[in-house]
């Protein structure tokens, strides 16, 4: 199996887990596999054309940022939880007050 198609594989998983998961954590879980499939696609890429050092340095960024986005996410869900005892998307897309 080549990489491209499994990094192609595991982006359509994570895909398909944002488009049907209803609730918030399996969401950021789905964004993190995305975004690890995009992480091991660079340096696949770097790593063809020689580029060893770009390939990793482009991936270290996403990592940092998807280090980021999970704990602002987390923060978030925790803030929302608390606020509303609620974590399903659809229970907080009602508009209250």
């Amino acid at each position: 199996m080549s990489i491209v198609t499994l990094t192609s594989l595991l982006f359509s998983i994570g895909l398909f887990g944002v488009l049907t998961r209803r609730d918030l954590i399996a969401v950021l879980a789905s964004v993190e596999i995305m975004l690890g499939a995009a992480n091991i696609q660079l340096i696949a890429f770097a790593a063809a054309r020689g580029e060893y050092g770009s390939g990793q340095s482009l991936a270290l960024i996403v990592l940092v940022i998807a280090a980021a986005e999970a704990a602002v996410g987390l923060a978030l869900l925790v803030a929302l939880a608390r606020r509303s005892g609620r974590t399903q998307v659809e229970e907080l897309m009602e508009v209250e007050g």
